[in-house]
């Protein structure tokens, strides 16, 4: 019998090598055209103007971070429910029940504390308010 790792590892060693030789080939034949064009900051075909430091909304991060946070509680539970009437039948309701309401429980107690420190509240722009109170 033969050792699995030796097929895991020759797997790694096949998915490193065709991305490398991919980008190995491509860098031989691809034709080597150096202007001033193709080494400038690329903005739509506009000349860049501004700071590149610009502030944005904190709230844009915490929206990204909290659906991260969801998304990841949806894939844990729902392979949860597809075994969850073999689960009640083998190990009983509780033992099949308690685990997910706890986790659950973490999240809801999470969720609150964004809710508590603002983190869902979507904090509008004067321009915005300023529109809204013109209509």
């Amino acid at each position: 019998m033969s050792n699995p790792w030796i097929a895991i590892g020759a797997l790694a060693l096949v998915a490193v090598a065709i991305p490398v030789s991919m980008m190995v080939v491509s860098s031989l034949l691809r034709p080597s055209v150096p202007e001033q064009g193709k080494r400038a900051v690329y903005e739509s075909g506009e000349v860049p103007t501004g700071d590149t430091r610009i502030k944005f909304n904190i709230q844009y991060y915490m929206v990204a971070l909290l659906f991260v946070v969801f998304d990841i509680e949806t894939v844990l539970i729902f392979p949860w429910t597809v075994i969850y009437q073999d689960a009640v039948a083998e190990v009983g309701l509780s033992r099949a029940l308690l685990p997910m309401l706890a986790f659950i429980a973490v999240l809801v107690v999470a969720l609150g504390w964004a809710w508590r420190n603002g983190a869902v509240k979507w904090v509008r722009s004067p321009r915005a308010s300023a529109q809204r109170v013109e209509q």
